[in-house]
């Protein structure tokens, strides 16, 4: 069973790969690891982590060339995402404008004294509703989106969505209730356009295809197999979004376009290329440019950008670690693959061992498949759990040996970015004099909180004895 704990954050002069290489010799030092029994490496996508050449990684392996590497998996694809608002300006300008309305009918909430003065009843009723925005933890609340955590954009899209009407109804109140010019009015028109309506259902789509993947990949008990897998299947759904998914889009736009009454412009009609003049007289249809330059341009840039940026996946390491997939009674175990692996790993595997490692994986996966105990193994961690309570980590410890380096091989960073934000929660402004031992014991207590808990409730039940015994 794999057991992630956090040590604490590392105070460092610097943020070079040589500062951050010394810190972290010292907290390998501090318990009693060494630094050649590392067999994995996770960062961010932080040129002075990742670098090819002088980055942290290089470093290390170049010290122990058995830390591999493994860009966080949850970071690339949110990486992958982004790269839509490059392929693509209307995108670009639609997630612009999105700011805008949230911002705009968030500070609608601001204003909420002076709008019920002069609309009282409408607006307590749409309060107590929840069509309008209040509270800061409401789900009714529109999320600001983060130029990369594309959850937050997933929330805000779905949440303009589901309360079109109401959203609308607050920016005209806003624009009605301002004494100077405002945005919100010129927000409301952008709103009831067909481009905006398509763009939204478009993105929708492709974030919620994308999203189990996320949520998944941010999950402390992620493998490098899970990972994989899924990957090969969200690129597979991208695929058969690019090839069939344009009708059905374009229909469910037409219907909430109805349904909202904003027109729908006649698809054969030209228009210029989006950033184009008229007079350059390159001229498109409506239906070449919603079609083609939008939605076929925005997918096959985000599919480009996953082969780019998850080229590790197609490397042999992973490869031959996906072979141990224990899912549908080992349906992908390949011998010679797995095998492999102990070649890559010959320092944690002897001359005869690595003789041995073919005849040990074809009786592993026999028995494997015989057993009706190992048939509903989703992962690697059910797997290395089932073998210990069974004792097959002894019948096959040379098997059992390379599930510990799959468990070992980490693919995201979720624990790492829980901890910076619990850093923003504990030392806020009225605590930006703490010390480091002191913000230390504090992160520690908040990101350990099982640990923590237990411990108050034994002492809150010695005390419970001492107060029974006592006078």
């Amino acid at each position: 069973m794999v057991v992630e704990r956090f040590l604490g954050p590392k105070h460092v002069e610097d943020t070079t790969s040589k500062s951050l290489k010394n810190s972290l010799l010292q907290m390998l030092a501090k318990y009693g690891l060494s630094m050649g029994r590392l067999r994995g490496q996770r960062y961010d996508g932080a040129s002075n982590t990742r670098g090819e050449f002088n980055g942290l990684q290089k470093l290390i392996r170049d010290e122990n060339p058995y830390a591999f590497y493994v860009h966080c998996f949850a970071h690339q694809l949110q990486l992958v995402i982004v790269s839509v608002t490059s392929s693509c300006s209307s995108f670009d300008d639609f997630f612009n404008y999105v700011s805008l309305i949230v911002t705009s009918a968030s500070s609608s909430c601001k204003r909420k004294n002076k709008l019920i003065a002069k609309h009282r009843e409408e607006i307590l009723e749409r309060l107590e509703s929840g069509e309008i925005f209040s509270g800061k933890h409401q789900k009714t609340n529109l999320v600001r989106t983060g130029e990369t955590r594309w959850g937050s954009h997933l929330t805000t899209l779905a949440r303009i969505e589901s309360m079109w009407n109401s959203v609308v109804k607050v920016l005209s109140m806003v624009h009605e209730d301002e004494r100077n010019t405002s945005r919100a009015g010129g927000l409301v028109r952008k709103m009831e356009s067909f481009s905006f309506v398509l763009n939204m259902k478009f993105m929708l789509k492709v974030l919620r295809i994308t999203n189990e993947l996320s949520l998944l990949l941010r999950r402390k008990d992620q493998n490098i197999v899970q990972a994989f897998s899924l990957l090969i299947d969200v690129r597979t759904r991208l695929v058969t979004l690019r090839n069939e998914g344009w009708q059905p889009l374009l229909d469910e736009v037409i219907s909430f376009c109805n349904d909202k009454k904003i027109p729908v412009p006649n698809m054969d009609e030209t228009i210029p290329r989006w950033g184009r003049s008229r007079l350059d007289g390159n001229l498109i249809t409506q239906e070449y440019h919603y079609c083609v330059d939008t939605f076929l341009a925005a997918l096959d840039a985000i599919m480009t950008e996953m082969d780019h940026r998850f080229n590790e996946v197609s490397s042999e390491l992973l490869v031959s670690f996906a072979c141990l997939d224990p899912r549908n009674s080992f349906a992908k175990f390949d011998i010679e693959k797995i095998a492999r692996l102990t070649e890559i790993y010959d320092q944690d595997f002897t001359d005869i061992e690595r003789s041995n490692i073919r005849d040990q994986l074809e009786t592993f996966v026999i028995h494997m498949r015989r057993v009706y105990l190992f048939k509903d193994c989703p992962d690697f961690g059910s797997l290395a759990i089932k073998m210990v309570k069974r004792e097959r980590d002894i019948a096959f410890p040379l098997v059992f040996r390379l599930v510990k380096l799959a468990l070992l091989l980490p693919v995201a960073t979720a624990s790492v970015e829980r901890a910076f934000s619990a850093m923003n929660i504990i030392k806020t402004d009225l605590r930006n004099r703490m010390n480091d031992e002191w913000l230390n014991s504090l992160i520690l207590c908040y990101i350990e909180k099982e640990i923590f808990e237990a411990l108050m409730e034994m002492k809150s039940r010695r005390h419970f004895k001492l107060a029974r015994i006592g006078p």
